[in-house]
């Protein structure tokens, strides 16, 4: 089997996807002369060991982790020593905020001059705006600028080059609890995968299945998993708002195991062929089975029957996704309205319940620019751990703002350094 070192021509990813569902591994190799990402293979386990993102049993959580790698790697014939982890829960916070700097006013003109911004300056600002009091348990895992102001000038991308007295910074600051980013990188790293970063899973998701249009005009990205649900607001090419919700696609699950009476898997089987989010596109003639146990009397439901039960969770869980959208207060100015990704999306007439409750246009998202492999990966499920393999090209994009792996005090010292020299 080869190894992760690829030749000059080609670098090797790796995304490992921990979802509250399965666990998913995805490699591919990206071209360094054309970016083209061909997937090379991908494998998937069941996922134990977690609940809402947090590690309950580690030893169940890195059996499922070994099964998802070791049938990718099978798959693609390349070893995996190293990957992008996508991270969720209910315990992941976001905040919009924002830091302002004076720009240093040039020493070397008799006339009155404004200096250039550098590179320099945005790391300055960018510190200022992660500059927040969090609790001793919490970290940043990303900071996302938003937009740049130049003294009265707005909605700037990158103002290096340019010139002004102040630089201000407005950025999506998403935070996580400590202890469950490290024993989740723990967990990896135990079979000798070292993380090479940690990636929020809404944010993952919307890295392959939204374009640059969709983000510039407004679009909220919504990721249904199993325990949690993902939203995600973008607009003017920034993200305004982030949140997690503590209901997923097994709430589906449990009401049709409640209601008929029957185990989980057998519910989640009976919801896969069956179900549809509303129950006046399913039929009230067609009847199948339930599942017989211990000599019990044979059973039947139709799926309109089946299909109330399921279109009352799914109500509930638009209406909390629709709070959520509302709370990022630009839902009119959602030009291309909600995209769904997730196993939960691929819930039969989700689309059309969702345009009824959100009131406005709605699409499945899949995975885009992706070659190779493609059949297996081109679902909504599997969009985070297709987004992760994007994440090194994301990351060096935000750098300097998105750099949560380096401690505190070495952020501060080299903000310090690059304050000194700017006396220099």
């Amino acid at each position: 089997m080869k190894g992760i070192n690829m030749n000059t021509s080609t670098t090797l990813r790796v995304g490992l996807d921990i979802g509250s569902s399965f666990i998913s591994c995805a490699i591919a190799e990206k071209s360094n002369e054309t970016d083209e990402m061909k997937l090379m293979g991908i494998g998937r386990a069941p996922s134990a060991g977690l609940k809402n993102g947090s590690v309950v049993h580690r030893d169940k959580l890195m059996d499922a982790i070994e099964t998802a790698v070791k049938d990718a790697e099978l798959m693609s014939g390349h070893k995996v020593d190293k990957a992008v982890l996508s991270i969720s829960g209910v315990n992941i916070r976001s905040i919009n905020t924002q830091g302002a700097i004076a720009i240093q006013k040039s020493q070397h003109s008799s006339m009155f001059v404004e200096n250039e911004i550098t590179e320099n300056d945005v790391f300055r600002v960018m510190e200022m705006a992660r500059a927040l009091s969090l609790p001793p348990d919490r970290d940043i895992m990303h900071v996302l600028p938003q937009e740049y102001v130049i003294d009265t000038m707005d909605n700037i991308k990158d103002p290096v080059g340019m010139s002004g007295r102040r630089l201000e910074a407005k950025v999506h600051l998403i935070t996580v609890p400590s202890t469950a980013t490290k024993n989740l990188v723990n967990c990896a790293e135990e079979w000798g995968i070292q993380v090479e970063g940690l990636v929020f899973q809404g944010l993952a998701s919307g890295l392959t299945s939204l374009d640059s249009d969709e983000k510039e005009l407004g679009v909220a990205l919504i990721n249904i998993g199993g325990d949690t649900t993902e939203v995600v607001v973008y607009h003017n090419d920034g993200i305004r708002h982030s949140a997690v919700l503590g209901i997923g696609s097994k709430s589906i699950t449990n009401d049709i195991a409640v209601m008929l009476q029957i185990g989980m898997s057998e519910a989640e089987d009976i919801k896969k062929k069956y179900a549809s989010a509303k129950a006046s596109m399913s039929s009230t003639e067609l009847e199948f089975d339930l599942p017989v146990k211990n000599g019990g009397l044979a059973r039947k439901v139709s799926e309109h029957e089946l299909s109330r039960y399921v279109e009352a969770r799914a109500q509930e869980i638009l209406q909390l996704i629709a709070r959520e959208i509302q709370r990022a207060d630009i839902r009119e100015r959602l030009t291309y309205g909600v995209v769904l990704t997730g196993g939960g999306a691929q819930l039969r007439n989700i689309v059309p319940l969702a345009q009824e409750i959100l009131k406005m246009r709605v699409r499945l998202g899949i995975p885009k620019n992706l070659s190779g492999a493609v059949d297996i990966a081109s679902n909504p499920e599997h969009t985070a751990v297709i987004g992760l393999l994007h994440w090194n090209d994301v990351k060096a994009e935000l750098a300097p703002a998105d750099s949560p792996t380096k401690p505190t005090v070495e952020r501060a010292v080299n903000w310090l350094k690059t304050w000194i020299k700017g006396f220099y």
